[in-house]
């Protein structure tokens, strides 16, 4: 039979190693928002309060109390008080450093996100920018209003030159005629003219 290969040695990958204790992991982010509840709460004045609440009755208790009742001896300095307190410090330690770490990872991504974004607002502001000066640009060529009012007026004054002219040629051959001058343009109506006019065709 083929000799059973060994399965604890430096060269078996971690994944097939038998393990004694069962893998611990826990759920990081479950973990890592339990654990910052109770940081931002011993950072609170309630937990301040209730720690003194707590020394203060230890002290008292064990102080003031009956000798058989007491759980502390005051004589060596309430040891029991300083280990809890201690162990206490020790964890909570820990705790705000895990804080501490959650919070920079959110900073971190929260900058990433501003920085990318103002990345975008940027591009879109130069090419906003570009867009503008294209505009620019093509609107050189364009006539403008006072220009076309301009040539309007230039055009106005021509006609009314060459109106005049030849008005004034037809009058002339019409007195030559000995009729009316009748300029061939729209006849200005004054005022009465018309209910004559009505009356002269009736």
């Amino acid at each position: 039979m083929a000799e059973q290969r060994k399965t604890s040695g430096l060269d078996t990958p971690l994944a097939a190693r038998k393990r004694f204790w069962p893998k611990f992991s826990p759920d990081p982010d479950a973990f890592g928002s339990t654990t910052e509840k109770f940081a931002r709460f011993m950072g609170t004045p309630q937990f301040l309060l209730y720690m003194t609440v707590f020394c203060a009755f230890w002290l008292i208790w064990n102080t003031y109390a009956p000798v058989q009742w007491r759980f502390d001896d005051a004589t060596i300095g309430f040891t029991a008080l300083t280990l809890m307190l201690s162990l206490q410090a020790s964890y909570a330690a820990p705790l705000l450093l895990l804080a501490q770490n959650r919070q920079d990872d959110r900073d971190r991504v929260a900058l990433t996100e501003d920085r990318a974004r103002a990345e975008r607002n940027l591009s879109d502001t130069e090419y906003l920018t570009r867009e503008l000066a294209g505009l620019r640009l093509a609107l050189r060529d364009v006539a403008t209003r006072d220009y076309v009012r301009s040539e309007l007026r230039n055009v106005l004054e021509e006609l009314l030159e060459t109106a005049d002219g030849e008005e004034l040629n037809l009058r002339a051959k019409r007195k030559n005629k000995g009729g009316t001058p009748q300029t061939g343009l729209i006849e200005v109506v004054q005022p009465g003219q018309g209910t004559n006019r009505k009356n002269d065709q009736k």
